[in-house]
């Protein structure tokens, strides 16, 4: 998504359109594979799992956006395109709106494993195109976009934090206790434990308008996570006025942050 600066450049094709990760990138992917194969067991939504079956990502290597979209055609009729490290808001929500989902093709160093300010490949690609397989994601997300191409500014920071909410930070119950869908959650180590497992944060039944009303950071563990019923859940948001939801949560105005302020421990 958009951010101000970045460190990183993203991977050029060749002519064949093939992009030739060093060794390094390829490791990195792996390392990153494994460790959260090995704690999303019992912790992941099952539709996450099922999405995983379907694009059969390789372990042991970066994989290939045109292997994603071989079987995101096939399955929802989306498709992944490269992009730079950063985009603009304006980029990022038209791909969403024409069911283009951006993946900036760099992955992160060694020296930032366990977390980076950008997302990158693996986030992009292991967190989100699972699920991106998922009829009731897909549309969710494809709406979402359309809505947020065509609000305004002011509009575009409560479905910003309505995206958050969901899409990178949500919690599904299932009859075998809450799961994980939030690709900001599965592709991360430590969130994933806590998200699930910490006394800390809140974990509130989902509400879209109370969503886009709380504040949050990006550089922290979450202090509250929202839990929507089932995976359709979103489907059944997507064919509502969310816009009308947005201009609730703009006049009732923002919650306390549950957060200490960035210059403070």
């Amino acid at each position: 998504m958009a951010s101000n600066a970045t460190a990183y450049v993203a991977r050029e094709p060749d002519e064949q359109g093939y992009i030739h990760y060093p060794d390094e990138d390829n490791e990195t992917w792996q390392i990153l594979m494994s460790r959260q194969m090995q704690l999303l067991p019992g912790r992941a939504c099952q539709e996450y799992f099922d999405g995983l079956d379907q694009l059969q990502l390789p372990v042991d290597r970066v994989p290939q956006l045109e292997e994603l979209n071989r079987v995101l055609a096939r399955t929802t009729g989306w498709r992944v395109e490269r992009v730079p490290a950063l985009i603009s808001f304006d980029r990022f929500f038209k791909l969403l709106s024409e069911k283009c989902f951006p993946v900036a093709t760099f992955i992160r160093t060694r020296e930032e494993l366990d977390y980076l300010r950008e997302p990158d490949i693996f986030h992009e690609v292991f967190g989100h195109c699972p699920l991106l397989t998922n009829p009731d994601f897909a549309a969710f997300t494809h709406i979402y976009g359309k809505l947020a191409y065509k609000a305004n500014k002011e509009d575009r920071v409560f479905l910003a934090r309505l995206y958050w909410m969901t899409v990178e930070f949500g919690l599904v119950k299932t009859a075998e206790g809450l799961r994980i869908y939030g690709g900001g959650i599965l592709s991360s180590p430590k969130e994933t434990v806590y998200s699930l497992e910490s006394d800390k944060p809140l974990r509130e039944p989902f509400d879209p308008v109370a969503a886009m009303r709380t504040p949050y950071r990006i550089d922290i563990l979450q202090s509250i996570y929202f839990v929507i019923d089932q995976m359709s859940a979103l489907q059944q948001l997507s064919d509502m006025d969310i816009m009308a939801m947005v201009s609730k949560a703009k006049t009732l105005g923002l919650f306390e942050p549950r957060y200490p302020p960035k210059d403070e421990p």
